[in-house]
């Protein structure tokens, strides 16, 4: 499972910084964080979000088994997400966590900052902000799969969604992700300044 997030945070090219680098790294860290910066779109508005949504595209296709299939998880799989006050992208998120839930039945929580920030780290997944929505089994809380960083269109939510109750019931992880290729980290909050860390 650890291999498995590693490999979508690497096609989102989302790396968490590093307090002190040498001179090689340093250059290094910059792309890293424009990569991240790249990957992630901080948003103040919902107008702001609205526009950088419009350039994502939206899944059109999907297999014939696809609802079918959603609605007969429903009572394997929990989708979980970290939310915070005031974060724009977490309300969209959350709305469309809602519209899923009404389509397939689904259950729809959210996670504590703790929770959220514990389950980051234990993947290896760098904690960028909120939100992040996980799917999980609801009889095993230690395996999980990220399913949105940031906000997204509701059919891409569905179809990472689907995508990750395939991988944890067995399907290979390299297929899986290759298919969630399009996995996209799309806003986050933006951070006041004096919030970012420094390298020296």
């Amino acid at each position: 499972m650890r291999r498995l997030v590693h490999m979508l945070v690497s096609s989102l090219l989302l790396l968490a910084p590093s307090a002190l680098l040498p001179a090689t790294a340093l250059a290094q860290q910059k792309g890293r964080d424009a990569a991240r910066r790249a990957a992630i779109h901080p948003v103040s508005t919902v107008a702001d979000m609205r526009l950088w949504l419009s350039r994502v595209p939206v899944t059109r296709d999907f297999p014939p088994d696809f609802e079918p299939m959603l609605r007969g998880q429903v009572s394997l799989y929990v989708i979980e997400m970290s939310t915070a006050p005031g974060c724009l992208p977490c309300g969209d998120l959350w709305s469309k966590l809602l519209a899923f839930r009404g389509r397939y039945g689904w259950q729809v929580r959210t996670l504590g900052t703790e929770e959220a920030a514990l389950r980051s780290g234990r993947l290896g997944l760098p904690w960028v902000g909120n939100p992040v929505a996980w799917v999980r089994p609801l009889v095993d809380p230690g395996r999980m799969v990220p399913v949105a960083i940031g906000t997204d269109h509701g059919a891409n939510i569905a179809r990472n969604t689907w995508l990750a109750a395939r991988m944890l019931s067995g399907t290979r992880a390299a297929v899986g992700v290759r298919a969630m290729s399009k996995f996209t980290g799309i806003v986050g909050v933006r951070v006041p300044v004096s919030s970012h860390r420094r390298i020296r």
